[in-house]
């Protein structure tokens, strides 16, 4: 990720499968930060005997602690399967539109820096582009997540994610693996573009200040940058779109965010906080660290 200049040109597909890997790659080392953040964002206080409320989740580490007690360790990478889709799908094709898309709206003449607007632009249009495609992957892996440990005897909605679904368009029909769309466009388009806009202008004014290099601290460093402005920007909407995708009672985007907003106040909206900044946060150095990396080998 950078903005134009002398650098080999990839291939569409070159940056489609190294997006795709980067992406995939990083899925699989924060997917229990996304576990524990799901959980947490769709959990709902219980009213105690004494007139308090309760919570049976606490804090990013205690949650994951929470569910590695009561259901097993591998319970915090439930979701993988369809995480893995969604990244190859939507990782894939964000990234790899981000560039073409900069150069429509710039032109292919530009030399330099491309101003922040184009940036952003181009972001949000891939965002929306790419979750469109990936969205039933996305509904698969927060239902999956979702489920904690069931009663005995209380069998499990889905086996797994093939059966997931199979089990969806059975019941409730082939729209519904895109349940919560408008949500989850609105959520991806703008954490899109808070990702790799600010990715790529942190980067370039990084480079600016004497001393720093196209390195590996300089990509972290980014990344983390465009970790935060993801989470600050998209909290609200990702909440939304995880309730919507883990409760069908909702009857429309609008319908969840009143309905949240009058029973648990505007907190609600960043619920999770610190769990999804945790997991964007190092979801975004891991993914720019490998994309970098591997784009290198495609520049040969």
């Amino acid at each position: 990720m950078a903005d134009l200049g002398p650098q080999a040109e990839i291939s569409f597909a070159g940056t489609f499968f190294s997006s795709a890997f980067a992406a995939c790659f990083a899925e699989f080392c924060t997917i229990p930060l996304d576990t524990a953040k799901v959980r947490l964002q769709l959990q709902r206080r219980v009213s105690a005997g004494d007139g308090t409320n309760s919570a049976k989740y606490k804090g990013m580490l205690g949650t994951m602690v929470t569910i590695a007690r009561e259901e097993g360790l591998p319970a915090l990478w439930k979701g993988i399967v369809p995480g893995l889709h969604r990244q190859f799908l939507y990782g894939g094709l964000r990234i790899g539109l981000y560039d073409p898309f900069k150069l429509f709206f710039v032109g292919a003449l530009l030399i330099g820096d491309i101003p922040i607007f184009q940036k952003i632009l181009a972001a949000l249009l891939t965002g929306a582009i790419a979750i469109i495609v990936a969205n039933p992957t996305d509904l698969v892996k927060v239902r999956l997540q979702a489920e904690g440990k069931l009663p005995p005897g209380v069998p499990k909605r889905y086996s797994g994610a093939v059966d997931a679904y199979w089990t969806i368009i059975r019941q409730e029909g082939l729209f519904a693996l895109w349940t919560g769309l408008v949500p989850n466009i609105a959520r991806n388009a703008i954490v899109n573009a808070a990702e790799l806009a600010s990715y790529d202008h942190v980067k370039m004014t990084i480079l600016a200040i004497p001393g720093f290099t196209d390195n590996a601290l300089t990509h972290m460093l980014a990344g983390l940058g465009a970790g935060f402005f993801a989470v600050c920007i998209g909290s609200p909407v990702d909440v939304v779109k995880s309730r919507m995708m883990g409760d069908s009672t909702y009857r429309s985007t609008l319908d969840c965010f009143i309905k949240t907003l009058k029973n648990e106040g505007l907190s609600a909206f960043y619920k999770g906080f610190l769990p999804n900044f945790g997991r964007l946060g190092t979801w975004n150095v891991i993914m720019f660290l490998t994309l970098e990396q591997v784009k290198k080998i495609f520049r040969g």
